[in-house]
């Protein structure tokens, strides 16, 4: 089956943002009294919706999500970086792409700015916010290949969590498992993708796909 459109996740795959975001995101639920560690937090939300995470939050003292925020976007501003490899992995596919994230659009195009990726996605960004549910439901990627003219069963996505991998599959799209970042491939494995471990290996997994 032809390949026509390769759908990225950006978080964990193209920008190195889980870390970051594991790290203030746990801080900030032991402020609430919360028993957490970093491991646990990635393993429940890791790839989660911004919705889903603030139903599992729950309530919340007088500017505890204004602190969040201001942490997060502190830390992302003086760390966030690209993925090892996936601008090198980018400069050797010539197949069209998009990004479809869980994020809001505003955290989405910020990451891709400041790591130098924006360019090459142009307009072709989509969010959760552009759906009725965000992964693991089907719909961000079903919206994302119908925007751009590809048929389900013609895209390859991208992912890095079981949360984007169960959304993939149910849209009836292949998909590639990143097992490099914060999940581990324990995780990804049993699920219906391909599971590979650095982006040197992705161009050559998505042609032997076509």
């Amino acid at each position: 089956m032809a390949v026509d459109l390769v759908i990225f996740d950006c978080d964990g795959v193209l920008v190195d943002s889980e870390p970051i975001s594991v790290r203030v995101g746990t801080a900030a639920l032991r402020r609430l009294g919360w028993t957490i560690e970093e491991a646990e937090y990635a393993e429940r939300f890791v790839g989660c919706s911004n919705e889903y995470w603030e139903q599992q939050v729950g309530e919340t003292p007088p500017g505890w999500w204004e602190q969040v925020r201001t942490e997060y976007e502190a830390a992302v501003k003086a760390e966030l970086c690209a993925v090892e490899g996936i601008v090198e992995a980018l400069d050797r596919l010539t197949l069209p792409v998009c990004v479809a994230s869980n994020g809001r659009h505003t955290t989405i195009r910020r990451s891709l700015e400041l790591t130098g990726l924006a360019e090459r996605f142009g307009g072709r960004v989509f969010s959760a916010e552009d759906v009725a549910q965000g992964k693991p439901a089907p719909d961000l990627f079903l919206h994302a290949a119908a925007t751009l003219g590809a048929a389900p069963e013609r895209c390859v996505v991208v992912e890095d969590s079981p949360f984007g991998v169960t959304a993939a599959v149910s849209a009836g799209m292949r998909c590639l498992a990143f097992a490099g970042g914060l999940t581990p491939a324990s995780r990804l494995n049993g699920l219906g993708a391909t599971l590979f471990h650095h982006p040197a290996a992705l161009p050559d997994l998505i042609d032997a796909l076509r």
